[in-house]
């Protein structure tokens, strides 16, 4: 047996931090460029470390001292720079180097021991950077089926838009227009090109410790009232099953506090009926979805601790559960497996190869793609090609919001014919937004034109 360990990045701000400016140092950003690792003493990890503005942009003329620690089941045997300087020990107890033009990478090692292993970049004033890592065991795969599913194809080009916010935005009195038209948010996007619009979808967002407490935004009645309105303007749905009270992402999935003590088998009946339920009420009201997402961003698994990484099978049977409850009401409802992986290939074949193992049925492989944490265009490229061609699935982008033209040029080029677009995400309040901050459009919102007839979108 391996032991693997998986990762996931995000910052956390360093005492002392200074009022960001373009071009000024704000951040160390941490991309790892392998997060799944065998704990066998021998196995490696490179970490890219940037010195990054408040706009996300490498600062070239940085030269910042940065300190890494690794404390756990693993260790940095090297940290170098561009300028020809390498560590192969730290110095007087610790792992130092400037970042040389404002760039620098590590090399983790495993252990051949199981456990987390926190890793870190810090330097005066900035954004620190870090990195989770758990190990797990793969174990022996236990098929949830033994039916050899063949994926179905989904027809056409997909060019979609996660608005789920949009419901909150028209709460706080925000009307949106287009050329001072006023107009829905959903057909001024509609008349730029898009065709599908994503929705996610929590438990009890309304609960104490929900996304939305006392409001339930993003649950099922606001859901079905969105979705009258998607499918009253001719567009496609995707639906986003966070199976969740609040945000799920690598970094947290939190079960909904109506499933806590539940044994498996009872976890397991409450995924089914809560999918089947919503997939019902959906359907009953005209409005079914076009596609589901079982689980939002799932590589490092869903409904902790039970669907944890760590316990593949368990997590497999999770996401079946959920598929049974969509199939239950429409067999030919397709079914994506989102994880957060969008440049990072090694993780992305590892949760592939296990689900495959287990024989968990799906149809659409997306990816989310945020350059901090998942490369840079050429690893998108990458791993889009190398999924497309391993695996009988398509695949499509289903996040990101920057590099508007490059993400989608990479996501409608995949080798052979295999990827079917994009989801961007929160378009309308987040980020590079297509609405100012009254909800008048910008030029951002013209770029989807020129994609939507590039790629011949209908």
């Amino acid at each position: 047996m391996l032991l693997i360990l998986v990762i996931s990045a995000f910052a956390v701000r360093a005492q002392g931090r200074r009022t960001g400016k373009p071009g000024q140092a704000f951040e160390v950003q941490i991309t790892p460029y392998k997060t799944t690792m065998k704990a066998d003493g021998r196995d490696t990890v490179l970490i890219a470390v940037k010195i990054i503005d408040n706009e996300g942009n490498t600062v070239n003329n940085a030269n910042n001292l940065v300190s890494f620690t690794a404390v756990g089941k693993g260790k940095i045997i090297r940290i170098s720079s561009a300028d020809g300087q390498t560590l192969k020990a730290p110095v007087n107890g610790q792992w130092q180097l400037p970042a040389y033009h404002g760039e620098c990478e590590v090399i983790l090692q495993t252990t051949t021991a199981r456990g987390a292993i926190r890793f870190e970049a810090k330097s005066d004033s900035l954004w620190t950077g870090s990195t989770d890592i758990e190990a797990v065991w793969p174990g022996t795969a236990h098929p949830v089926t033994r039916v050899n599913y063949i994926p179905q194809k989904v027809k056409g080009k997909i060019l979609g838009a996660d608005i789920s916010f949009l419901p909150e935005l028209e709460d706080k009195g925000i009307r949106f227009s287009d050329n001072g038209i006023p107009k829905d948010a959903i057909q001024i996007l509609k008349e730029h090109g898009f065709n599908y619009i994503r929705l996610r979808i929590f438990n009890d967002p309304a609960a104490t410790a929900g996304y939305a407490p006392g409001k339930g935004f993003c649950d099922l009645e606001h859901t079905k009232a969105m979705a009258k309105r998607i499918k009253a303007a001719g567009l496609k749905l995707l639906l986003d099953f966070h199976y969740s009270d609040t945000w799920a992402d690598p970094g947290k999935q939190f079960k909904p506090a109506d499933w806590s003590g539940e044994d498996f088998n009872s976890l397991k009946q409450s995924v089914y009926d809560f999918t089947l339920k919503v997939m019902r009420q959906l359907k009953d009201q005209g409005t079914a979805p076009d596609m589901v997402q079982v689980g939002n961003e799932i590589n490092h698994g869903m409904l902790w601790p039970d669907g944890n990484i760590n316990n593949l099978d368990s997590l497999s049977q999770l996401i079946y559960a959920g598929i049974k409850g969509v199939k239950a009401i429409n067999a030919h409802t397709p079914i994506m497996l989102h994880i957060a992986l969008g440049g990072q290939n090694t993780e992305s074949r590892f949760f592939l190869d296990a689900m495959a193992a287990r024989k968990v049925p799906f149809d659409v492989i997306g990816l989310s793609y945020y350059p901090k944490w998942h490369g840079t265009l050429a690893d998108l490229k990458n791993n889009m090609a190398d999924l497309a061609s391993r695996y009988p699935q398509q695949v499509m982008v289903a996040e990101y919001t920057l590099l508007k033209r490059e993400v989608n040029d990479i996501a409608f080029t995949v080798p052979g014919g295999k990827g079917l677009g994009t989801f961007i995400w929160e378009p309308l309040s987040t980020w590079e937004q297509f609405f100012d901050a009254d909800g008048k459009t910008n030029k951002l919102i013209n770029v989807y034109l020129d994609i939507a007839g590039k790629y011949g979108i209908q």
